[in-house]
């Protein structure tokens, strides 16, 4: 287990209804979503997990060996629906590449969106993560982002 990354589970708690900002790295930092097919494997998944309920999800992003979204948990705890997550998409995209083994980090990180913090400032700077990244010019250029409202 990476250094420190106990911390990262250290007083994580799952409240229904609470919304969400979560960020999860491909293993090694590999740029696994630089091939769209991977990419859209994320994005359908998190999609999935909305229909079937375990969240609402409001944005997210794929960067190349990350990913971020903003959702608001519905049934069952954070961490079983992380887990979920990374589990189904590590085999469709090993799958797809025709390899084997970790795909995802271990850990993630999660922050519970206070009611003091403003959801459109946290959506916007997340979806602006291309561009500080220097990938586009303005997110609405980059393939890889799902956003609920109109932005």
């Amino acid at each position: 287990m990476a250094g420190g990354s106990h911390r990262l589970r250290k007083g994580r708690t799952s409240i229904e209804n609470q919304a969400y900002f979560i960020t999860t790295a491909v293993h090694d930092r590999i740029p696994a979503f630089t091939n769209p097919e991977a990419a859209k494997i994320i994005l359908d998944a998190l999609k999935w997990l909305e229909q079937t309920d375990r969240m609402k999800l409001d944005a997210a992003i794929v960067m190349p060996d990350h990913i971020h979204f903003i959702a608001a948990l519905k049934n069952g705890t954070l961490a079983k629906l992380v887990q979920s997550l990374k589990g189904y998409t590590a085999r469709q995209i090993n799958r797809l590449t025709n390899t084997k083994g970790s795909f995802w980090q271990d850990q993630y990180y999660e922050h519970a969106i206070r009611k003091d913090e403003d959801l459109n400032e946290v959506v916007l700077y997340m979806l602006n993560n291309p561009i500080r990244s220097g990938l586009a010019r303005n997110f609405h250029d980059y393939p890889f982002w799902y956003c609920r409202w109109s932005v």
